[in-house]
């Protein structure tokens, strides 16, 4: 593998909002995508949302009809990582959960060819954790795109201890290809982007928590006072209150740090099952 020109065929594994999302803009970049999930019917049900989605961009007149069936031609269901087989690159975009990422990554690693690059969209778990769980650690790298991923030009790229320079170029360039802005993280839990935000929303949570201030007034006040284009607590029920609570208990975990300790009121609205807006309650109501 000479560079990011040789980069073609792309696997995304996870055909949730982040896959899908991965799967789209791979897609309209002119890649040949394959798209896996656990099985073939959720594939199938990724591919929908995202033909759903360039269909009211057609409809707005921000993409030619043209262009949006030639994509979805580029984009293939597969059933499961096993028919991932003729890919250049993969790119994981499964649950936060490390033990579920590291089974996954041994699987790739016997299902995929040997030039394939193997990235994660994880938010927080080193990549050296997860190379590790591969025969090729100077193949693997994070690729951590933000959501939603059609939208957010953003792509956070991580070398794992072992990553070697011609992974690192091909992946960058990929990120370019898919007309993305990089930024480039050490190899520590967090990285840049999350290491910021997770702490601020975690003490937002603290601080409605405590009653420092009600919802509506934690979230006015970041928005208004610091300009940002949603208060933290809006953000955190976008995001998924279950992935917040994963990010900061790696933080924790990670560094020892008691100032990363996840808010016991994100850990008890995890326990109910109050998500946020997959699962149509958090610290909202949808």
């Amino acid at each position: 593998m000479s560079g990011a020109s040789q980069i073609n065929t792309l696997g995304v594994l996870g055909a949730g909002q982040m896959g899908a999302g991965i799967a789209h803009v791979a897609a309209l970049a002119g890649l040949e995508v394959r798209l896996a999930d656990a099985d073939l019917a959720r594939a199938q049900a990724g591919k929908a949302g995202i033909a759903a989605r360039l269909a009211r961009d057609v409809e707005k007149g921000k993409l030619a009809a043209e262009a949006v069936e030639a994509a979805l031609a580029r984009l293939t269901p597969v059933d499961g990582l096993a028919a991932l087989t003729d890919v250049d690159c993969v790119v994981e975009a499964v649950t936060e959960r490390e033990s579920l990422k590291l089974e996954l990554f041994r699987q790739l690693d016997a299902a995929c060819p040997p030039h394939a690059i193997l990235a994660s969209n994880t938010s927080s778990i080193p990549i050296t954790r997860i190379a590790a769980a591969t025969r090729r650690p100077h193949k693997v790298v994070g690729m951590h795109f933000m959501n939603p991923v059609p939208v957010m030009k953003l792509v956070e790229l991580i070398r794992g201890l072992a990553t070697d320079e011609e992974t690192f170029a091909a992946t960058e360039g990929l990120a370019r290809r898919l007309g993305k802005t990089t930024v480039v993280a050490r190899d520590m839990p967090g990285f840049i982007v999350n290491r910021v935000l997770m702490p601020m929303i975690n003490e937002a949570v603290t601080a409605l928590y405590e009653g420092i201030g009600t919802r509506d007034d934690i979230d006015a006040g970041m928005k208004l006072g610091t300009n940002q284009p949603m208060g933290p607590l809006t953000l955190a029920d976008f995001i998924g209150l279950d992935t917040c609570l994963a990010i900061m208990e790696v933080l924790y975990q990670g560094t020892s740090d008691s100032k990363y300790r996840p808010c016991p009121l994100l850990r008890q609205y995890v326990d109910a099952g109050w998500l946020g807006r997959k699962s149509g309650r958090g610290f909202y109501t949808y």
